[in-house]
């Protein structure tokens, strides 16, 4: 069974692939007439965003509450979604301001676990007993969580047309998803899931957090490439998903620092009511906390082979809607 389930999988991946390289090739023909445009090199290549209303945000506070901490990438449904109901692109300050809902919902959860992990930090520095799992833990975070900003912020600030319009095209997030499926689908089938949270080392936090700085491509999923890693490092399901909450704290928090800067010194077209923002990060809270509890509770008996799949329905999805013409 599990030899035909492999089999059905491999034809589905060399279906994708080649999906890929087709709508690619029609894309890159397509850019290279478009970047010979003067009209469009005028215009600086600024994507374009939309006023969100009270009732968007507060599904758009649901998505990002859904998809964070579930291995199927929040930024891309919260691009693709919009896209799909025809409310247009809420933009990359509002979709990152509302992540600080999911953190009020991480720090919510295991505030515990952070308490005992600061305590334990403290008192390690304190006694200069730097054999304590708690420092472990702490540096591991602190380390991990270093490659993710430092290139996250690199491409902002350097690259923000790249990022936009490139980057979060819905042609990318869908490449990117498949192939994270792929990904995820390997290390769910090589890990051996032997080691659990008391296993965890610094080298585990660099690795993870280095998986985690893929994330700066929309359609990745942040805990996707954590718990990834994670499973390629023998790590068991449910402390490779703990491990990826605890690691995304630094990174989402000052990503929604810095888009909450943005709307309240905004560039054209990023400005937002300050009500659908307020409803947005309240749904994303109350939502964030729902998945992470579920989530955890499902790879306690389950594998990540549901999330496999539909990422690989959804990339594939949006790549017909592209080829077709239905979006953009």
């Amino acid at each position: 069974m599990f030899r035909q389930i492999k089999k059905y999988f491999s034809f589905i991946c060399y279906l994708c692939l080649g999906l890929i390289v087709s709508v690619l090739s029609s894309t890159i023909a397509s850019s290279s007439a478009i970047a010979s445009s003067a009209e469009i090199i005028a215009q600086g290549a600024v994507g374009e965003t939309t006023q969100v209303n009270l009732f968007q945000a507060i599904v758009l506070g649901f998505v990002q509450g859904a998809t964070e901490f579930i291995p199927i990438s929040s930024t891309a449904h919260l691009k693709a979604i919009p896209v799909f109901f025809g409310w247009g692109d809420p933009g990359v300050s509002f979709s990152a301001v509302i992540q600080l809902g999911s953190i009020a919902a991480v720090l919510s959860y295991f505030w515990s676990d952070l308490a005992q992990i600061v305590k334990g930090m403290i008192k390690a520095i304190r006694t200069s007993d730097y054999d304590s799992q708690e420092f472990w833990m702490a540096v591991g975070i602190g380390v991990g969580s270093i490659p993710i900003i430092f290139f996250g912020l690199l491409l902002t600030i350097y690259e923000p047309a790249f990022y936009e319009n490139t980057l979060r095209s819905m042609t990318s997030i869908a490449i990117v998803s498949i192939l994270m499926a792929i990904l995820l689908a390997l290390a769910e089938s090589i890990g051996n899931q032997k080691r659990n949270f008391k296993d965890l080392t610094v080298k585990d936090g660099i690795l993870i957090g280095l998986a985690q700085a893929m994330a700066i491509v929309p359609g990745t999923s942040r805990s996707g490439s954590t718990m990834t890693a994670g499973l390629f490092s023998n790590l068991d399901r449910e402390t490779a998903a703990r491990y990826s909450f605890l690691l995304g704290i630094p990174a989402i928090t000052l990503a929604g620092l810095v888009g909450l800067k943005d709307l309240i010194s905004p560039v054209e077209g990023e400005a937002i009511l300050f009500i659908p923002l307020i409803g947005g990060l309240i749904s994303s809270a109350i939502f964030s906390y729902i998945a992470i509890a579920w989530l955890l509770e499902f790879l306690k008996t389950r594998s990540t082979w549901l999330f496999v799949w539909y990422r690989l329905i959804f990339g594939v999805g949006i790549l017909v809607a592209v080829a077709l013409g239905w979006i953009k």
